[in-house]
């Protein structure tokens, strides 16, 4: 598995792992609209966002970060394919966005947690990341 920064030509891959990813867990597959143009809503507008691959060359995860209106740095969209979650790829992920914050002089990162993703909220925990208000967490760099 390798992560590496979002590539066009993954982009269907990309949104069939999230909605399969969705639909594992129960819930009628929703896309999120930013997900269907990553150049135009992550890239274009000086965001990141990265995809994990495997070893054939699909997409395994996805996560992306964003910048609000006070200059805070907000991870985004961290999905693994729903028959390889706790195989260390959410982990590689978050990592990967906490450095890229971390090189960019955030000292702080946050996430907002969905109601219905109860798994992400002991992931973050796990982490480090602290409740700081109902369904945000935060983390110091």
């Amino acid at each position: 598995m390798k992560i590496i920064k979002f590539e066009e030509k993954y982009r269907d891959d990309m949104i069939y792992m999230v909605l399969s990813a969705k639909n594992a867990l129960g819930r009628i597959p929703k896309l999120n609209e930013d997900l269907l143009d990553i150049q135009a809503n992550y890239l274009d507008q000086k965001q990141s966002f990265w995809i994990a691959i495997d070893e054939f060359d699909r997409v395994i995860g996805c996560i992306g970060t964003k910048i609000d209106e006070e200059n805070q740095l907000f991870l985004s969209r961290l999905y693994v394919r729903f028959d390889l979650k706790r195989k260390g790829i959410g982990s590689k992920l978050l990592k990967t966005a906490e450095d890229f914050a971390r090189e960019n002089g955030y000292q702080e990162i946050h996430v907002h947690l969905g109601i219905d993703y109860l798994e992400s909220h002991s992931f973050y925990t796990k982490h480090g990341y602290i409740e700081y208000r109902e369904l945000y967490r935060r983390k110091q760099l």
